[in-house]
């Protein structure tokens, strides 16, 4: 998969990829860095575990604890990680993201279960959209569908390329003839087709949205369909999602979406609390640092970690950037180094300052009104004008008075400043812009961007 992003954006011809597995051992001068298998939602996921001259440091990765997962051959070494803590480590870094939740997280062949019932009950086609990278959730849906005796159509740029690596690595097993390509959907009936997609984060360009919006050609969604969301939304997804849910209602489709242990096409690749809590047994740290998570989620964890025996003051939230110095007798925050966006504009890299993203978002939301007066340099008098130009701010109908009463005080504006023998073209400037600015809000509630321009002649 880190092929194909690199190979997307041209990257791979200059980089040299260097393959890690459980077993590798890899050094660095004084630190060796180990490894150890931890269940996630994609294969192949790994901590580390850094041996330095000062004991060992050990960064989980992204994990959860299932000892029924997909495929037998993801589940976590636990005895690895036992041995690996068995005399405890210095310094354990772990994630955080569902610290707030309480008991252990569901087990994979759960879903499995779920999804062979929805396709068994489905009357006609059955869509299911998940993250492209779950490879053992998209074996589960090829599963159900050769189960249903359903051909696989695959929609999505991504889902395609995955699929193909998969298949090709020996992650995925699919049954000769399952697939058939996009155009081959309206050919056989409904009751025999499945359609695994990407999108299951409502993002607009996605095939489900399009689906949803009737936009993706050739393909169409009629009533009692049914849709299932196998993805869970990433926070800060749920309004992109819900609409795309409640698109495919309105075309009298059958939706399934949700989380949990009951009636959910999805759970978490990120640990629970008591999850949480085994890692930090095993592991036995002196120090630790729950990372990978809002701040909320951050401070559950390390409450966690002391109620299972570590330390009170051996714990530390930290904010990017800060940095803990730790040595086998201590561990103190000591400074702050620079950590942040990197915004590349062009080829233009980092060099985007924040004036400029404020007027990019000032346009992007209120527009834009420029206002041009042509002034005598000699006579220092107006002599033609205002004309105003505005793009992205939009008046209605109704507001046409608007633009005069704006033109009207302009016009005021410039004659009084120059009865007050205010000459100079940066004042008049400023003082345009604030009188316009202050009546378009208190008019119309909006702020676009204004910009005097002053021709003199």
């Amino acid at each position: 998969m880190i092929e194909l992003k690199l190979e997307e954006h041209k990257l791979l011809a200059e980089t040299e990829l260097i393959e890690i597995t459980e077993n590798s051992n890899v050094t660095f001068e004084e630190v060796t860095l180990e490894f150890f298998k931890v269940t996630h939602s994609i294969p192949d996921c790994l901590g580390i575990v850094f041996h330095t001259p000062e004991g060992k440091i050990v960064h989980t990765g992204d994990f959860k604890f299932d000892l029924t997962p997909a495929k037998k051959d993801e589940q976590a070494n636990i005895h690895k990680m036992a041995e690996i803590g068995k005399d405890g480590v210095l310094l354990l870094l772990s994630e955080s993201t569902n610290a707030e939740r309480p008991g252990s997280t569901p087990s994979e062949q759960m879903v499995g279960k779920h999804v062979e019932e929805a396709f068994m009950k489905a009357e006609r086609k059955v869509i299911l959209s998940t993250f492209a990278s779950n490879v053992s959730r998209v074996q589960q849906v090829i599963d159900a569908a050769q189960k249903t005796n359903r051909k696989l159509a695959l929609l999505g740029r991504s889902m395609v390329n995955v699929v193909q690596v998969a298949k090709e690595r020996g992650y995925l097993t699919i049954p000769d003839g399952m697939l058939i390509d996009q155009q081959e959907i309206n050919e056989l009936p409904p009751e025999k087709v499945a359609i695994l997609c990407t999108g299951s984060q409502g993002e607009p360009m996605a095939a489900l949205a399009r689906l949803s919006t009737g936009n993706f050609r050739g393909v169409e969604i009629l009533a009692r369909d049914t849709v299932i969301f196998a993805a869970g939304p990433i926070p800060g997804n749920e309004r992109s999602v819900t609409s795309i849910v409640d698109n495919f209602y309105a075309l009298g489709a059958n939706v399934i979406y949700g989380s949990g242990s009951t009636s959910g096409m999805h759970v978490s690749g990120h640990g629970y609390q008591e999850d949480l809590k085994l890692m930090l047994t095993l592991m036995r740290p002196t120090y630790f640092i729950p990372i990978h998570g809002e701040y909320r989620m951050l401070h559950q964890h390390r409450l966690l970690a002391e109620s299972v025996g570590v330390e009170e003051g051996n714990t530390f939230i930290l904010n990017n950037g800060e940095v803990v110095d730790v040595t086998k007798d201590e561990a103190r925050q000591t400074r702050k180094i620079p950590a942040g966006n990197t915004y590349v504009d062009g080829f233009g890299v980092g060099d985007v300052g924040d004036l400029v993203l404020r007027d990019r978002k000032q346009l992007s939301e209120d527009g834009m009104v420029v206002i041009v007066v042509t002034m005598s340099k000699t006579e220092r008098k107006m002599l033609s004008g205002p004309d105003v130009i505005s793009r992205g701010f939009v008046y209605d109908r109704d507001s046409d008075d608007v633009q005069k009463n704006m033109n009207r005080l302009i016009t005021k504006t410039v004659n009084e400043l120059l009865e007050a023998r205010k000459y100079q073209w940066n004042v008049m400037k400023q003082t345009l812009k604030k009188a316009v600015g202050q009546y378009l809000f208190k008019q119309m509630k909006k702020k676009p961007m204004i910009l005097p321009i002053i021709i003199e002649v």
